[in-house]
């Protein structure tokens, strides 16, 4: 037996207590009240009846089974969902979530037939779901890599492609340990990744079955900045003005959104801020940091949750805080300037193209090295980068007073979303030549 089967072994067994361990970490979080957790385990419970009587309608129908992390993995790989929904409408498709923010936001997503919670990847769970839904294709989107599943698929001969993978040193793949991850790989029938570098580091390992596609992220977010969705009540409240929209934010992010503010705000700017997290407690601190905050709900109702009325298009240095999930996209439309969040934190930066796509200046803050279309962006002049809250200041400032520039590097952004649009297709291509759907 070679060193990489030896590995795997011991790595399936370690893998295995992992996954258990998991799951009882989460029931212990459930019970002590995190909403996450609940919603994660709710959302699992008797799966099985639940597929066996939705899918058992239809079961002589060909299925392709999508699955997505979370929520902005669905929207990388929305384009490739809506392209096979046009071409192969013969076939129904499966969308599954790890993530509660994905499932619980698309749950509801009419582009496909079924949406699920995935299963725990349990030997068990993998042979009962792939007997249910009998899928003829399996496409993984970006990073997700559950063993059981995906071993699964290739004993059953069902073809696996994995889209806008990106692959970087340290990973599994690429450790004396990593055998487990290594043949998971190799069980794959495709691998598209986003770029050169990813494709090379894969080659050395010995896989040699992958492509560079590129981002399917830029399809969607071409995509976007074509659809006209209006949003009537947030086009009244910025007005004439100047608009800034805030993407994504964390604490650190919002703390120096709130510093620059309250030294500059002026009657004719606007700031929408969009937290990641939109619970009660974060958003009473948002209105803490930015006193006589307009609520989006307010909005809506026509009541702020302070007793306050509609929209005072006069009051100077007006702030509106989205507490709702799914209008971010549509947001950036609507501004002159904006800040993504996340980058004043480790986990890193979110998705800047969805501003770059509008032809928006697009800023955050220092981590985003891991996160190749924020350092592109920002080689291509679509972006800036500030090193610390202070700095955010100036940099905001420069943009706003400097109509040329903010103009210029909004083109520049959208120059960039452009040129590297395109991978739909060739993913499309691949299904095609390969056959996988042709009696369908």
């Amino acid at each position: 037996m070679d060193g990489d089967y030896l590995c795997a072994m011991l790595t399936t067994f370690i893998y295995n207590i992992a996954i258990q361990l998991y799951k009882a970490g989460l029931t212990i979080a459930a019970v002590t009240g995190n909403r996450k957790a609940r919603l994660w385990l709710d959302g699992r419970r008797q799966w099985v009846g639940r597929m066996e009587k939705d899918l058992g309608k239809d079961s002589g129908t060909p299925l392709i089974w999508v699955h997505a992390a979370s929520l902005g993995e669905f929207e990388q790989g929305r384009p490739v969902l809506e392209a096979l929904r046009k071409q192969h409408p013969g076939c129904r498709l499966l969308l599954t979530f790890f993530s509660p923010s994905g499932y619980e936001v698309r749950k509801d997503y009419k582009g496909v037939d079924h949406v699920y919670y995935l299963p725990l990847d349990t030997r068990g769970n993998a042979r009962r779901f792939l007997q249910i839904a009998q899928p003829r294709l399996a496409i993984f989107i970006k990073y997700e890599f559950w063993y059981h599943f995906m071993t699964a698929l290739h004993r059953r001969q069902v073809p696996a492609i994995l889209i806008s993978g990106i692959f970087r040193e340290g990973q599994p793949f690429f450790k004396w340990y990593g055998g487990l991850y290594r043949r998971l790989l190799r069980q794959l029938s495709h691998i598209f990744v986003q770029n050169a570098g990813s494709l090379e580091m894969l080659r050395q390992i010995g896989i040699n079955h992958v492509s560079v596609a590129g981002d399917t992220r830029f399809d969607r977010v071409w995509a976007l900045q074509q659809e006209a969705v209006e949003l009537p009540l947030v086009k009244r409240f910025c007005g004439k003005a100047q608009v800034i929209v805030a993407g994504s934010t964390w604490e650190s992010d919002e703390s120096a959104l709130s510093a620059w503010w309250a030294g500059h705000y002026e009657a004719n700017r606007r700031l929408i801020i969009a937290p990641h997290e939109i619970n009660a407690q974060h958003i009473r601190h948002l209105r803490e940091l930015f006193p006589g905050a307009l609520l989006y709900s307010g909005l809506v109702s026509g009541v702020q949750a302070d007793g306050l009325p509609d929209v005072d298009v006069e009051h100077p240095g007006q702030v509106l805080i989205i507490d709702n999930i799914g209008m971010l996209s549509s947001l950036y439309r609507y501004a002159c300037v904006t800040y993504v969040g996340g980058g004043f934190d480790s986990g890193g930066i979110h998705n800047v193209l969805e501003p770059a796509t509008y032809g928006k200046p697009v800023v955050f803050g220092p981590v985003y090295d891991k996160y190749a279309e924020a350092v592109e962006l920002l080689a291509a002049g679509g972006a800036y980068t500030v090193p610390h809250a202070p700095a955010l200041a100036q940099q905001m400032e420069q943009l706003l007073l400097n109509d040329e520039l903010c103009t210029q590097t909004g083109y520049e952004a959208s120059r960039y979303v452009a040129e590297n649009k395109g991978a739909t297709d060739k993913i499309l291509a691949y299904i095609q030549e390969k056959r996988f759907l042709t009696s369908v």
